[in-house]
């Protein structure tokens, strides 16, 4: 009988012990993904333009850009580093 408490007793330290590591691991991933996510760069959109609409996905941020001459363009950003990918001109039919 005594086995069996000590044996319950240790398999309980081990069952907290674990849980504890695991929260600890969750939480040092989620700040470090945070972290990685963050930065600060500046979006240069030409003078008198603005802003109509944006959308995201998987890593990537698309702005639509209203042109003071009243064509729009799309400004592709990667998400991870700021840098911009490319531009994508908007034109009606002819």
């Amino acid at each position: 009988m005594r086995a069996l408490k000590t044996l319950v007793v240790v398999m309980g330290i081990m069952l907290i012990g674990g849980f504890a590591a695991l929260v600890a691991v969750i939480a040092g991933r989620l700040s470090h993904y945070s972290a990685s996510r963050s930065f600060a760069t500046a979006i240069d959109i030409p003078r008198g333009a603005r802003l109509e609409g944006m959308a995201t996905g998987a890593d990537r941020l698309v702005l639509d850009v209203g042109l003071p001459e009243g064509s729009r363009q799309l400004l592709v950003i990667d998400l991870t580093t700021g840098a911009r990918l490319g531009t994508i001109e908007l034109r009606t039919a002819p």
